[in-house]
């Protein structure tokens, strides 16, 4: 066969973008279906979305040659404050996680970033690569991986063939759907309402998350006096929410954000997701393999869902460059065997671990309520095991992919 490029990749939101360029850097000839059309990546205006990256997330930024674009449009999260109390109330017990980055050596927790300065990097670090295909506006209709390649038919007619297929294209993907792969998974009955705020006072690059019953809240820092605002809710207090005016909306929002930032208005748009628990059952079929949220969608609560995405493109980057080294088939089922094995296990323990968060503090149970206050409260007064938590959240631990390293 024929190969119009090595890699085919469905999918341009962040994750697709992210492990073209790695592949590219380490050889690769990459072609990119995108659904979106490239007008569409490439928006200047702040638009309210922005993204937790863990410290682990940032260096594979770093050695992919994004970094250096959008260093000065980040926010280094120095602390995280974790409490659990409700709306109006503030917290509930003196128990509560305080996790400092001066607890650990390596620096910062992570940095808050905003989309429009990550996806416009992306893409113009992919229009730069001589190794690298972008075919915007386009959608595929058909897929075979049958034989010793893959063909892709597109909604405009074009073919292409590869040697080997990706799916980046989301929670309802297309690409596993096709090769028939199914998804286990459930819906949580939440909707989080994203959106920016300005306040008065200066938030010290702490990040904040409150639980309350109907879901949690974070607060997470920006540049200047600015906060991204994750607010889980029921389904039907969400939709209620959304539709009112952005005074209202502020006015729901303030008794639960407290006035500790002082005084709080709206910046950019705001938005709403469902929330859900959905995990393909298998990672890799046919000449095929899925990362991001094709492979993996989990509740927002810890913010993991790109750094998980982003620890799938360095572990799949490494899988292929080594087995091309060796001199096997990149699309062998050897080859994208050893990839499922070292992000399935992995995954999957996140996606429990914040489905269990969820439910343990997503109510108002006053026994459930004391013991998670009092572990808490251990976990804070214990040194050695606050350290193993702030190492985790900064995407530290496990078995790193190189370009995490």
């Amino acid at each position: 066969m024929t190969y119009d490029s090595e890699i085919l990749i469905v999918g341009g939101g962040l994750n697709g973008p992210a492990l073209t360029l790695a592949l590219a850097q380490a050889g690769f000839g990459v072609t990119v279906i995108d659904a979106l059309p490239r007008a569409a990546q490439n928006q200047a205006d702040f638009d309210g979305r922005a993204y937790a990256l863990a410290l682990a997330s940032q260096r594979l930024l770093a050695n992919i040659g994004i970094w250096p674009e959008v260093a000065d449009h980040s926010q280094p999260m120095l602390e995280i404050k974790v409490s659990d109390g409700r709306a109006g109330e503030g917290p509930l017990s003196p128990f509560f996680l305080h996790f400092d980055h001066a607890e650990i050596e390596e620096g910062p927790m992570g940095y808050m970033l905003e989309d429009r300065y990550l996806r416009r990097a992306l893409f113009q670090a992919m229009a730069a690569s001589d190794r690298i295909t972008l075919l915007d506006g386009e959608t595929v209709t058909e897929q075979d991986t049958s034989g010793n390649g893959v063909s892709l038919t597109l909604a405009s007619g074009k073919t292409l063939r590869g040697q080997l297929l990706i799916g980046c294209d989301g929670r309802k993907s297309g690409t596993a759907e096709r090769a028939g792969i199914t998804r286990t998974g459930w819906e949580y009955g939440q909707t989080a309402l994203v959106c920016a705020i300005e306040h008065d006072l200066p938030h010290h690059g702490i990040a904040h998350q409150f639980f309350m019953p109907p879901g949690p809240l974070a607060i997470l820092p920006l540049p200047g006096n600015m906060s991204s605002i994750v607010w889980s809710e029921s389904d039907e207090n969400a939709a209620a929410f959304q539709a009112l005016p952005d005074e209202d909306y502020l006015q729901v929002l303030r008794p639960r954000f407290g006035d500790f930032l002082g005084d709080i208005r709206l910046a950019g748009k705001r938005f709403t997701y469902p929330l859900n628990l959905t995990i393909a059952d298998s990672f890799i079929a046919d000449r095929l393999a899925l990362i991001g949220d094709a492979a993996h969608g989990m509740h927002p609560i810890a913010g993991q869902g790109l750094n998980a995405g982003l620890r799938d493109v360095g572990a799949l980057t490494q899988v292929l460059s080594e087995a091309r080294r060796r001199g096997e088939d990149i699309a062998s089922e050897q080859v994208l065997e050893r990839y499922q094995q070292w992000r399935r296990f992995d995954t999957a323990t996140l996606a429990l671990t914040t489905d269990l968060t969820n439910k343990l503090f997503s109510n108002d149970n006053p026994l459930l309520r004391a013991a998670r206050d009092l572990g808490m409260g251990m976990i804070n007064a214990m040194p050695g095991l606050r350290r193993n938590f702030i190492r985790e959240a900064a995407g530290l631990t496990g078995d790193l992919p190189e370009l995490m390293r």
